[in-house]
């Protein structure tokens, strides 16, 4: 019997997506032999303190951001989604759509060391093996992340080079009317200055 598709799940804001994005999806791909990676803009996002953009910008940018990798599809299915958006709804449907696909959940170590809050997380590390992106970044806050000892072998680690890129900060940038076209590209710098997202006024 034939292997069925290798297919990586990576969500997230993307407010905006940036280079350190990009980055970790091309490793993922390379790293682990995807076959198709999904990006997937955050519906509503129950656990983030601030409001997001709005999803129709987001899906946009990202679009823009991943247009040059061609095994990226950008997935709005979290933005059509009613009420609060959980990433084992996305899983769940995915496999649906794909019962014989391999899934592999693309997260930052940041995300990993709070994987036990997610919802139905058990669940979670069944359905797909957990792929943590570490950056090698000495003075990142916070302690490697380590995976639980009877759940190690549903975790696989990616080795990032060092990218202090951080959404906030580009937000910051544009608001204070800076240049940030070499930390997200050309084309979403563009489609930010058209649509006047994250300016003051």
């Amino acid at each position: 019997m034939t292997a069925g598709p290798r297919i990586g799940i990576f969500g997230g804001a993307f407010d905006p997506p940036h280079i350190a994005h990009i980055a970790l999806v091309q490793q993922a791909i390379d790293q682990l032999a995807l076959d198709q990676l999904r990006v997937v803009p955050t519906g509503e996002a129950w656990h983030k303190a601030r409001p997001l953009s709005a999803a129709h910008h987001r899906l946009a940018m990202a679009s823009l951001a991943f247009a040059d990798l061609p095994k990226v599809v950008v997935d709005d299915r979290e933005t059509r989604r009613a009420g609060p958006s959980y990433t084992i709804d996305t899983l769940r449907e995915i496999k649906a759509q794909n019962p014989s696909a391999e899934l592999f959940l693309v997260i930052g170590a940041d995300q990993a060391r709070k994987l036990t809050t997610w919802h139905l997380w058990q669940e979670l590390v069944q359905a797909a093996t957990i792929c943590v992106a570490e950056r090698d970044n000495s003075i990142e806050s916070g302690a490697a992340f380590l995976a639980p000892e009877a759940l190690k072998s549903r975790f696989v680690a990616l080795k990032m080079p060092l990218s202090p890129v951080s959404a906030t900060a580009l937000r910051a940038q544009v608001a204070l009317g800076q240049v940030v076209s070499t930390l997200v590209g050309e084309s979403v710098a563009r489609y930010i200055a058209q649509h006047h997202l994250y300016s003051n006024h």
